[in-house]
């Protein structure tokens, strides 16, 4: 039987993480959290069951609500975050979907970036159409969020780095709006991950991740997660539901979501996806450090060549918010770039002759991918939408991974090789 360790406070959340799983008893001594994968949970009494139930006693009902797996997983994603509790769910967008529907009524105002990834985009249109008013602005500045507000605003939804564009929200002035109007703030950090950047130290109400990507990191499992930092007040916010204001205020706003986002919708993370996105992130530091570096020296060097005519990176001084994103994330700029080629390189044409990078609509995977933005993933936005973010019809996305530096190199050399200046 191994034996339960002694966390310092001087230990970082990374070595914290590796060895989460010993704080609690598992059995046989299992450094990892074992699989489980059972539908239903039972008691030995009535009297138990209700009150597990009714949310006085830690526990779990149906597996529909979580299971030990996600459990476990959570309480990892909230060590990462610095956060007060967290909810997992089967996919990034499932998580986003959940926050909205179970937090916003009709007539209510979200502002939001218009910098946006294409699905969450398309989500708020839906959400107009029942009846939640939506403002898109240039979330680079946050007097363009402040213009925006209205006596209705409950929200404001921003991501960290925008994907494909790369523009770097004003997250800290955001934040900081957000906090003097008593505003709930969202804040995805799929593209960024705790390691590059701590959404609570901006104040953010709410950080979400899709875990498909950087977390998970190996493209084996879809995930999402709702972290809740603790920092915003629920007593305030008028939209949570008398059943829900029970116990602790600070956990009201985590009670509503898991009810009425995770439980009614069903958007459960099946126990086998947690546990290989808890294993990926045993990994999350070396593989971003890695990510990181190889974006920064393939932005460098694309920039650098004749048949490229402008590169998007935030790591680049040619970025508009470069010097932003050098204070606000920690060792990195991401691994998600885009760039565009000039007319001599057609983009299908080059894309096709990549021998090594694959095609795929995927990123933050350990695998270096590419894809042409706007016929694929922004497609259904239409050009007037696509030019409002920046979008080029020739944009490629490029999802750097972990591959060697020289290889990566190499394959963009070659295909751009064919298509001389």
């Amino acid at each position: 039987m191994s034996h339960t360790p002694r966390f310092s406070p001087r230990f970082s959340p990374i070595t914290r993480l590796l060895h989460a799983d010993r704080l609690a008893a598992t059995e046989h001594g299992a450094v990892h959290k074992p699989l489980h994968v059972a539908a239903a949970f039972a008691y030995p009494s009535a009297r138990e069951l209700v009150s597990v139930f009714q949310g006085d006693k830690s526990g779990f009902i149906y597996a529909r609500q979580g299971n030990p797996t996600g459990a476990a997983l959570e309480a990892k994603l909230s060590l990462l975050e610095d956060a007060r509790a967290t909810a997992c769910f089967s996919t990034g967008m499932a998580a986003i979907a959940a926050l909205l529907v179970a937090l916003l009524r009709a007539g209510d105002h979200l502002v939001s970036s218009q910098f946006l990834f294409g699905n969450t985009n398309s989500l708020l249109q839906t959400l107009q159409g029942m009846g939640v008013e939506v403002s898109f602005v240039d979330a680079t500045d946050a007097s363009a969020v402040e213009a925006a507000l209205r006596p209705t605003t409950r929200m404001v939804f921003v991501e960290t780095i925008a994907n494909p564009r790369t523009q770097v929200a004003d997250l800290a002035g955001i934040g900081t709006l957000c906090a003097q109007r008593g505003l709930l703030y969202v804040v995805d950090s799929t593209l960024t991950t705790p390691v590059l950047f701590r959404a609570r130290d901006v104040q953010a109400s709410l950080i979400v991740h899709s875990l498909t990507k950087g977390i998970g990191g190996h493209g084996n499992a879809m995930g999402g997660a709702i972290c809740d930092t603790g920092l915003f007040d629920w007593t305030s916010f008028e939209n949570i539901a008398p059943v829900y204001r029970k116990g602790d205020p600070a956990g009201w706003g985590m009670l509503q979501i898991r009810k009425k986002g995770l439980r009614d919708f069903g958007a459960t993370l099946r126990a086998e996806d947690a546990h290989r996105i808890a294993i990926g992130a045993e990994t999350l530091a070396l593989r971003v450090e890695r990510a990181c570096d190889n974006a920064l020296r393939l932005a460098q060097w694309l920039e650098a060549q004749p048949q490229v005519a402008r590169v998007h990176y935030p790591g680049l001084p040619s970025h508009a918010q470069h010097a932003r994103a050098a204070v606000l994330f920690d060792g990195g700029f991401g691994a998600l770039m885009s760039f565009e080629l000039r007319a001599c390189a057609p983009c299908f044409d080059f894309l096709d002759a990549l021998r090594l990078i694959p095609l795929s609509s995927h990123l933050s995977d350990t695998r270096t991918l590419a894809i042409p933005v706007a016929h694929t993933i922004f497609w259904e936005m239409g050009s007037e939408k696509r030019l409002a973010m920046g979008i080029a019809d020739d944009l490629i996305r490029l999802s750097v991974g972990i591959e060697d530096i020289a290889d990566l190199q190499s394959d963009l050399e070659q295909a751009l090789g064919q298509f001389p200046v």
